[in-house]
């Protein structure tokens, strides 16, 4: 992997303004030694409930990046900045019309150096960000693979995210889609409650993501910081 700011990210934590989390809940992940907090939602993401997370985050030296869904919340202030194109969307809106919607409007304001473009897959039909995209997700395992190496080789992506939200996913896929990337980081979230279930994934993927754990058992998903850094990528 090359020297750019998402490089060294093994374990991320992924926020959504649109649900509570108490400042007790927020020092817990931030002072967890995860490698940066991501913000970002399927719906219900506003302007004003994404810069009220980010303010609070801020209190803190992690590093905070927001995953831009929507012209309504770009909101300036975070360190980084990825755009999803979600690969086997049926919406041709969802792979390139918003993103060029946004250039259009606000090219201008956009601060490059620190945005890149996130190729996302999408593998679980019954997830929010399946149903609003229109992903295609009954695929088979080289059609998958397909998109990873479109995006990785002909897109040339800097980031593939293999999302599964709601439902863990298959490991296998995963492990392989690494193994064939070229310069893409591949990315992983999805299901992730334990400890266990992170290493699995750490295993296989460059970086992996946790989040609806968080809101539901948060000494798990705390623990699952330690368990991605003390795993090796095993390709």
């Amino acid at each position: 992997m090359d020297g750019a700011w998402y490089a060294g990210w093994r374990h991320l934590f992924k926020l959504d303004p649109d649900r509570e989390i108490s400042d007790e809940a927020l020092d817990a992940l931030c002072m967890s030694g995860t490698d940066a907090i991501m913000v970002g939602g399927s719906s219900g993401v506003t302007f004003d409930n994404t810069v009220e997370l980010m303010s609070r985050i801020r209190r803190y030296a992690v590093d905070c990046v927001l995953e831009v869904t929507s012209l309504e919340a770009a909101v300036p202030g975070f360190d980084y900045y990825l755009v999803p194109l979600v690969l086997n969307a049926d919406k041709p809106e969802w792979l390139i019309g918003r993103q060029t919607e946004a250039v259009r409007e606000f090219g201008h304001l956009i601060p490059w150096e620190i945005t890149a473009g996130e190729g996302y897959l999408i593998l679980n039909g019954e997830a929010t960000a399946a149903k609003v995209s229109g992903a295609r997700t009954d695929i088979t395992e080289d059609e998958a693979l397909a998109y990873v190496q479109a995006a990785d080789r002909l897109m040339r992506l800097p980031v593939v995210y293999i999302e599964y939200s709601g439902a863990f996913g298959d490991m296998t896929l995963v492990k392989r889609a690494a193994q064939t990337v070229s310069q893409a980081r591949i990315v992983y979230g999805g299901g992730i409650d334990s400890p266990e279930r992170a290493v699995q994934a750490a295993s296989s993927a460059h970086t992996v993501v946790v989040g609806n754990i968080i809101y539901s058992d948060l000494d798990a998903a705390v623990a699952t910081v330690q368990a991605v850094k003390e795993t090796n990528l095993a390709l």
